[in-house]
């Protein structure tokens, strides 16, 4: 004998009619199933409770034994629910399907590729100097890719023909399967096995692309990169991707730029730095120098009396120009007084008598504790 009355457990009077009973069901199963309700265990009893009702009331000679003596053969219907590995009227539905059908209709399984089709970008690595870095450049490069076929411009037809629709799917790409479970119409889709999901059949391929209206192509083209651009800048070449599908528009090239070292520049931002070495007396006694530029026209450094080996001087409007306008950065350039290894006897002798002069005393500058005494008057 049941627990509770099945007329009860779905809400609806002995005289209730089918549809009553599948609409009183489904607002029923919405609410309990166990993967929505928020108390699990109780939703489980529940659930079960009314897969149970639903099946006897729901089936016209089980609701008439039951009726007439309260059961239904060894008891009320006989699924169980089994820790929700059994159904009821759901035994052979996958587990997401009836999730779907809880929520709004079936799942696509699968979506045609019929219609057309954006063509794939592209990468193209390309190495460039610092002074074309600088400068901007044209470069000419060259590349295979999927292009359209020159002879079936893309169709994927024999000249004079033309692709026909899929008649197994009707030119939709997508076979529609209807599915009558007691919670109404469960839909399914997947792609045309004959078509592919292309929704249409070429019955005379292109015999020089064989039906793909795409073809491998070698290409060439001109790149402009402008100046200022730094390593791993980006350039957007619009349309000359590969070609689409069906007439589709084509991809993009996207080339990558790497600048190589320069032998006597290195590149930080829009600045550049550059080691100049520097004699002894014009360390000592200063002078002009003059330094390359990356823009080719040499500059003059001033060095000042007493300049120090490692000191940085800064050029503006020297380095590199920004690739947004805007104007230049700086050239750093980075002292070194070189120290002749070979001295003529004349050289040895002026050195010796500057030596003797003093000028092999060291100047220190003060350290900070000795500026400290100096400002408290500290001895």
């Amino acid at each position: 004998m049941p627990t509770r009355d099945y007329y009860e457990v779905l809400g609806v009077s002995r005289g209730a009619t089918e549809s009553d009973i599948k609409r009183a069901y489904r607002q029923l199963a919405r609410k309990y199933h166990p993967d929505v309700a928020e108390d699990k265990a109780s939703a489980g009893e529940r659930f079960k409770e009314i897969n149970e009702a639903y099946e006897v009331l729901s089936d016209v000679h089980k609701r008439e034994q039951y009726d007439r003596f309260g059961t239904v053969g060894n008891g009320a219907g006989g699924s169980g629910f089994g820790g929700f590995g059994d159904f009821g009227p759901f035994a052979g539905e996958g587990f997401g399907e009836i999730f779907d059908m809880f929520f709004g209709g079936g799942r696509s399984q699968g979506r045609g590729r019929g219609g057309v089709q954006r063509g794939s970008d592209l990468r193209y690595d390309l190495e460039i100097t610092l002074e074309e870095a600088y400068s901007g450049v044209d470069r000419e490069i060259s590349y295979s890719h999927l292009g359209q076929c020159s002879t079936c411009e893309g169709s994927g037809c024999a000249p004079g023909t033309k692709p026909q629709p899929c008649v197994q799917c009707g030119g939709s790409g997508q076979l529609r399967q209807v599915r009558s479970t007691p919670l109404g119409q469960f839909v399914t889709t997947a792609p045309c096995t004959r078509c592919g999901g292309e929704g249409r059949i070429i019955p005379s391929p292109c015999a020089v692309c064989h039906g793909r209206g795409r073809m491998e192509i070698e290409r060439r083209i001109t790149v402009h990169i402008p100046a200022g651009v730094d390593d791993g800048s980006r350039i957007r070449v619009a349309g000359s991707g590969e070609a689409g599908v069906h007439g589709g528009q084509p991809g993009d090239l996207y080339v990558y730029l790497s600048v190589s070292e320069h032998e006597l520049f290195r590149r930080d931002g829009l600045d550049l730095a550059l080691p100049v070495p520097v004699t002894f007396p014009q360390a000592a006694l200063g002078g002009d120098v003059t330094i390359p530029t990356l823009s080719g026209e040499p500059a003059v450094l001033h060095v000042p009396a007493g300049t120090q080996t490692a000191t940085i001087f800064r050029v503006r409007g020297k380095g590199m120009p920004s690739v947004r306008g805007g104007g230049f950065g700086d050239l750093l350039v980075h002292v070194n007084v070189v120290v002749p290894r070979r001295l003529t006897k004349r050289q040895r002798e002026i050195l010796e008598e500057f030596a003797r002069a003093g000028g092999d005393q060291v100047e220190e500058d003060k350290t900070f504790f000795d500026r400290v005494k100096d400002a408290f008057g500290v001895e």
